[in-house]
């Protein structure tokens, strides 16, 4: 998995641990529905982190609580 592919996964745990859909956490966020179902999308590689920080917001937690698993400490080093 890419940084990407972990970062969606992590929303999508996070939002079946609170029974909430995407766009529900877009509402609760500030963000639009549409970049929170782009930012979903596998072709859209980019995420910034001002709309993760917007979705840690609505989700009630930190930047570290969300990066704070063994998917992203698992992760290898982009620099090659």
């Amino acid at each position: 998995m890419d940084v990407k592919d972990v970062i969606v996964k992590r929303f999508n745990e996070l939002c079946a641990e609170r029974n909430m859909r995407i766009n529900e956490l877009a509402n609760v966020s500030g963000v639009t529905p549409s970049t929170a179902y782009s930012m979903m999308d596998k072709s859209r590689r980019d995420i910034s982190i001002r709309t993760i920080k917007k979705f840690c917001d609505g989700l009630e937690i930190t930047l570290g609580e969300f990066f704070s698993t063994k998917d992203f400490d698992a992760l290898e080093q982009e620099i090659k």
